[in-house]
């Protein structure tokens, strides 16, 4: 789905006139998680089976059967897997554009400032909110015409999403705040950290890019990811490992170095400890 050597997604979803798409997913079946990230997309995430936790910006949330997620365009997220439990679910993404042009009234009250970030919405839905039943209802009915793709899908979808946007901006809860400094910086981070993955890097190295002491630094990553950087930074190189085996015919070794691990050996452990498989093992599936 996701180029993990970005963390900023630029995929274009759909096509370029109905930039839409739904994907069913399943962590860890089709990925043991989807790393922290953001892009300029709208995206909703619908639970379908299991259990797993959601990132939305600093906040992590367990993610149960039927529960809603919701990305704004730049909003930082990411899923994983919770304990040894799978997840199966919906990934919508869609540009906002879709849903109403330059002129409309639409895009100038409620889209345009929805993909600025000056008008936030709920990170989640349950069923415990008053408007998860509608709210649910357009999403299986999303599901049900891009299923089909019988004339005039493209209007129902279409319909569905500004219906789903309207309960959504009328719930008028658990919003998050506009970006924080300490979310753009991390963006920052983040950004440096996609660009330099292969170089032999220190957590005095990305503590310089924020202006922190390694000390703070640590600690504010730790809070603002639930990760430490090091932890982080081996599932990423992890993450571009596995997908220079899925798209690549690069010998194992030279993936291991390109991906930032000089130990042949060390690399094939934690590979295997990650995906449950060897590198050869993984590229043959």
């Amino acid at each position: 789905m996701r180029n993990q050597t970005s963390l900023q997604e630029t995929k274009q979803h759909g096509a370029v006139r109905f930039p839409f798409n739904l994907y069913p997913c399943t962590i860890p079946g089709d990925f043991p998680q989807v790393a922290l990230h953001w892009h300029e997309s709208m995206e909703l995430v619908f639970v379908k089976r299991g259990t797993g936790l959601i990132q939305v910006g600093a906040v992590t949330y367990p993610a149960c059967q039927e529960d809603i997620f919701i990305f704004a365009p730049g909003t930082l997220h990411a899923l994983r897997q919770a304990e040894s439990r799978s997840m199966e679910y919906e990934n919508i993404i869609f540009e906002l554009e879709l849903l109403g042009g330059a002129e409309d009234i639409c895009a100038e009250k409620y889209l345009l400032p929805i993909q600025s970030g000056r008008l936030s919405l709920p990170a989640r839905l349950t069923a415990n909110d008053l408007c998860y039943s509608q709210a649910a209802a357009c999403l299986r009915e999303i599901e049900d015409a891009n299923r089909s793709k019988i004339s005039g899908y493209e209007l129902i979808i279409k319909g569905a999403l500004l219906r789903f946007l309207a309960l959504l901006l009328a719930q008028g809860k658990q919003q998050l705040p506009t970006e924080t400094a300490d979310t753009r910086r991390l963006k920052t981070v983040l950004q440096w950290l996609s660009a330099q993955y292969a170089e032999q890097l220190h957590v005095a190295d990305a503590a310089a890019v924020c202006s922190f002491s390694a000390s703070h630094f640590m600690r504010w990553f730790r809070q603002m990811t639930g990760q430490s950087f090091i932890s982080f930074l081996k599932e990423y190189r992890l993450n571009a490992a596995a997908e220079a085996l899925h798209t690549t015919d690069e010998p194992v070794l030279t993936i291991a170095s390109q991906c930032g691990f000089e130990n042949l050996s060390y690399f094939n452990r934690s590979f295997k400890a990650h995906f449950g498989m060897t590198p050869r093992e993984y590229r043959k599936k």
